[in-house]
């Protein structure tokens, strides 16, 4: 796949669901056109991925924490465009915390069928986490259109509440 994504053939993509819960087979190519596209390519391909690994803005799925890191990589890549889509993707599955939510207004996970699904909240997060040195290096960028979003996930991180107590 070029340069980028090198690591992508790594992932077991189609053993794991997406935020649909169907089959995660689609993701790879989804990167790849934003990687290797135009702008309205990959302007179109991170919406629909969006469908994928954060589903309604607010759904994780167990495929997310496994994009994350690819979503890091195009977000720092010098040539790859709408970073500013990646940036506000980015912050949307950091912000998620429905199924730990459901869980807990249902009983627990142990109680209820909710018994994976928190854990990829938290993978998913700790995901967005790791990539905080690629988003600190875009919100000093003198592109106000990557700096501006790079900023509001920094702050998102800095003050997003703790998951609730399961």
């Amino acid at each position: 796949m070029g340069s980028l994504l090198k690591g992508i053939s790594g992932i077991r993509w189609g053993e794991l669901r997406d935020a649909r819960q169907l089959p995660a087979g689609n993701i790879p190519p989804l990167l790849s056109r934003i990687a290797y596209g135009g702008e309205d390519t990959a302007r179109l391909a991170i919406d629909e991925l969006g469908d994928c690994i954060c589903a309604l803005g607010f759904v994780v799925g167990e495929a997310t924490a496994s994009t994350v890191p690819f979503l890091l990589e195009l977000a720092g890549a010098p040539y790859v465009p709408c970073k500013a889509e990646l940036l506000e993707l980015l912050e949307s599955i950091y912000r998620t915390v429905s199924w730990h939510s459901s869980a807990v207004a249902a009983g627990g996970p142990k109680r209820t069928s909710f018994r994976e699904q928190p854990a990829w909240e938290v993978a998913a997060r700790g995901a967005v986490r790791a990539g905080r040195p690629v988003v600190e290096g875009l919100a000093s960028s003198m592109r106000r259109e990557e700096a501006e979003p790079a900023r509001k996930l920094l702050l998102t991180m800095d003050e997003a509440p703790p998951f609730p107590d399961l």
